[in-house]
């Protein structure tokens, strides 16, 4: 009597579970974006194998002097960050400087990862739509480094007191 129990309950409920199982891991395998982007062509080819792939417009802000602008930035970050720690002054000119820089890092990082998980081919309006996120967000981030800035310490003040907590 037992073993047909077991047999009865098991039989019923494995085909229960499977669905409660199987419903999450189909539901991670759809892109967040599904429904919104545009159709793509099989294999990304638009036209033959053969055709010419077109070439953008030169554009300064979108070439090598990104590229230079980008690292200019990040490499200027640490002397910034160690003279502060390093001279144990605060000086509000080196700190908005700071500040500043690392919101325009923060900006161009963003900016890569938008272009790269969110193109515009695919999704031209998702495209935008972060992108003005990220500048909208940016300006924010902008006024609070000028609050503090001028009301308080500073971004190095901040810190400090941070650390002294």
């Amino acid at each position: 009597m037992l073993a047909v129990s077991r047999l009865a309950l098991r039989s019923s409920v494995r085909p229960a579970l499977r669905s409660v199982v199987a419903s999450p891991v189909m539901i991670s395998r759809r892109g967040l974006f599904e429904g919104y982007g545009l159709p793509q062509p099989p294999g990304n080819i638009v036209g033959t194998v053969n055709d010419a792939v077109p070439t953008p417009a030169p554009d300064a802000v979108h070439g090598s002097y990104h590229w230079t602008f980008e690292r200019l930035v990040a490499v200027s970050l640490v002397p910034l960050t160690v003279l502060p720690v390093a001279t144990g002054t605060l000086s509000p000119a080196v700190d908005a400087l700071f500040g500043g820089l690392l919101i325009a890092h923060c900006i161009t990082g963003f900016q890569s990862c938008i272009t790269d998980y969110i193109p515009t081919r695919k999704f031209p309006r998702g495209h935008i739509f972060c992108n003005w996120l990220l500048y909208i967000g940016s300006a924010g981030a902008l006024y609070g480094v000028y609050k503090i800035e001028t009301e308080e310490e500073g971004i190095s003040g901040a810190v400090k007191k941070i650390w002294n907590a």
